[in-house]
């Protein structure tokens, strides 16, 4: 009777998961389980940055908001763009260190971050 009853929870459980996803896909949603609402861009590892000329600074963002690899290639790619900017994020830490070869204002670094839904609490 145990057994039966552990095969009817796992069960109840399983179709759970399953009608989740199903729905989560029908909304358009492309990371499953995501808290920032399944708008983040794929997994794949955004390339490396190679800045112009040397690096003449370092700043460290911390970013709340972010929970998943997807999450992180995002902050990546976006701060990528910036003219000037090489940055490597770091999920476990909620942080994303940015290399700069030019002068980069904290507030065009901030912008660039909070634009796509994540929250800067402060930058060293």
């Amino acid at each position: 009777m145990a057994d039966l009853i552990v095969v009817v929870i796992l069960a109840v459980l399983l179709g759970s998961a399953i009608s989740y996803i199903v729905k989560a896909k029908k909304r358009g949603v492309k990371c499953i389980g995501c808290p920032a609402g399944g708008s983040c861009p794929s997994a794949a590892k955004p390339p490396k940055k190679k800045l112009e000329g040397p690096v003449i600074g370092k700043k460290t963002l911390s970013i709340e908001g972010m929970h998943c690899a997807h999450c992180a290639g995002n902050v990546t790619k976006m701060l990528n763009q910036i003219d000037g900017v090489s940055a490597r994020v770091d999920l476990s830490k909620n942080q994303a260190v940015v290399s700069c070869d030019r002068i980069v204002s904290d507030e065009v670094l901030k912008e660039a971050v909070e634009k796509i839904g994540y929250h800067v609490t402060g930058i060293s």
